[in-house]
């Protein structure tokens, strides 16, 4: 099966062995091997990943327009700056009751409806900010958007996870991610396009710009399957195969991928587990669930406390503090760093099945933790006088925008895609909820402390906090993160739970379905 750069039109130097048929099958009947086309599948796999997605446009629309917005609602609502605090950071906080409501419904319910209940619950937020005439009234919209946020956040990734085939979930998996800022990238054009709207208005207008696409989800819900793993836990199996036909490459892969589900099923149901809750089994964990709740929150903390959300919230606050002024120029810096951000996270869906998972989180957390360490150097210098204004200036936009491209190339997207890839069928996604819950409170916790930690130690010592924590995320990734890279969903759990021959075993099968082509 070709890699996602392979349908885009990229060379990938490696293919599975599954993915080739021998000589006597080829058209020709010549010599060599010839690679399956797979264009149908390929296709329908990747328009289902993109209407899957769309809500996280919605969601990264949201971070990103309020950059902007909170210099327009300060003047115009004449709130503090703990209440700037507050509006900003609530969301994570909030979104972690729709994460955990979202594990249970999407159980219950299905991954595709979720899908739609994240995105109603959103636009009703949305709705309710725009025409909010006080500061208490913006937060109740606020406060139902993040559980919007809550919702789509964690079942976007699972559900796409459940429908791609391993040799490119990775790429399909990180797709919620690129949109996610896409629509950041949106905000920051919202910001600089309505920013000379009188300032009663503009903040108004820039959040009503994020309801529009809530038409094109509901048609997406109209195009889009429900995963073949919940149809089968649900005893849907006819349903289930006539997924998987549209998700494959042939029927025999199809009766195989089926089979291999429909075994991760019957162990749920086998009474291994009937006297424990799944959220039992998450509390107190076996040996093997617990390794993969270190592996699937740590990645999840690790993503938000090295300081991403204080980038992307308080850009324009970092900038005015290196030195910028004016607001138009403020919003041109961090429209920059929208771009380096949506740029490199598409870098990464390009390079997550072909370099693997845990290369990228080395360069990506490395990379951060330098970066990091240049801008609170370069701040420190700009406070006190010892570096010209124009260079520190453009030392600073270049370190934020090389945090943010490191950031986005790696543990970015691939937070998300392992939190949907290590759990068990029967865990999944209450343990991605649990995930989502993890990164939220995180996040909230940075956004909501942020003014107040540069106030107490300064913007310089904010920042070599960071650094700091991001230098601890490497050796993270080095003890705790297997590679998962073109290992099916059934084939991960012997990753964290057989012995050391069996793991063994299971990165060898992998490295040996690989043939080189060249």
């Amino acid at each position: 099966m070709r890699s996602l750069p392979g349908f885009l039109g990229g060379k990938s130097k490696y293919v599975r062995m599954d993915d080739v048929l021998p000589q006597e099958q080829g058209e020709d009947g010549g010599g060599g091997v010839r690679v399956r086309r797979s264009r149908s599948s390929r296709r329908y796999v990747f328009a289902c990943s993109v209407f899957a997605s769309l809500n996280s446009v919605l969601l990264g629309y949201d971070v990103g327009v309020m950059s902007g917005c909170i210099l327009f609602i300060q003047k115009d609502l004449h709130i503090t700056e703990v209440q700037q605090e507050v509006l900003v950071g609530c969301l994570s906080f909030i979104s972690l009751f729709g994460s955990l409501a979202g594990g249970r419904t999407s159980d219950a319910f299905g991954r595709k409806w979720t899908i739609g209940l994240a995105a109603i619950v959103f636009q009703a937020g949305a709705a309710v900010m725009t025409f909010a005439p006080s500061f208490h009234v913006l937060m109740i919209g606020r406060l139902l958007a993040g559980v919007g946020i809550g919702f789509g956040v964690m079942i976007a990734p699972v559900y796409i996870a459940e429908i791609s085939p391993a040799a490119s979930r990775g790429s399909f998996t990180s797709f919620p991610e690129i949109f996610i800022n896409l629509g950041i990238l949106l905000g920051y054009i919202s910001n600089y396009a309505f920013s000379g709207l009188p300032d009663h208005i503009s903040w108004r207008v820039m959040l009503a710009v994020g309801i529009l696409p809530s038409v094109s989800i509901a048609f997406a819900l109209l195009v889009i399957p429900e995963s073949p793993r919940w149809l089968v836990m649900q005893n849907r199996t006819d349903e289930a195969r006539a997924v998987l036909l549209r998700v494959t490459d042939s029927d025999d892969e199809a009766k195989e991928r089926l089979a291999e589900i429909e075994a991760a099923a019957a162990v749920t149901s086998a009474g291994k587990y009937d006297d424990k809750t799944v959220w039992q089994e998450l509390t107190r964990p076996s040996p093997v669930i617990r390794r993969m709740l270190v592996t699937g929150l740590g990645i999840q903390c690790f993503q938000q406390i090295t300081g991403i959300d204080a980038l992307v919230y308080y850009s324009p606050t970092i900038f005015r503090n290196a030195g910028i002024t004016t607001e138009s120029q403020l919003l041109v810096a961090t429209v920059a760093v929208g771009f380096f951000k949506t740029a490199f996270i598409a870098l990464a869906i390009v390079l997550i099945d072909r370099v693997g998972r845990k290369p990228l989180l080395y360069i990506s957390t490395v990379g951060m933790t330098a970066c990091l360490v240049v801008l609170a150097a370069t701040l420190s210098m700009l406070a006190h006088g010892s570096v010209s204004k124009s260079a520190g200036i453009a030392v600073a936009i270049l370190t934020v925008c090389g945090d943010v491209a490191f950031f986005s190339v790696g543990i970015g997207p691939i937070c998300w895609v392992m939190s949907s890839e290590i759990f068990p069928l029967r865990l999944r996604s209450q343990a991605a909820a649990l995930g989502a819950v993890m990164n939220r409170v995180t996040s909230g916790a940075v956004a909501m402390s942020f003014l107040s930690v540069c106030r107490a130690i300064s913007v310089s010592g904010a920042f070599s906090v960071f650094a700091v924590v991001s230098a601890l995320s490497v050796v993270f990734v080095h003890r705790y993160v297997p590679e998962t890279s073109g290992k099916t969903l059934e084939e991960i759990e012997l990753l964290f739970g057989g012995d050391g021959q069996t793991r063994a075993e299971v990165e060898l099968g992998d490295g040996e379905e690989l043939v080189h082509k060249g």
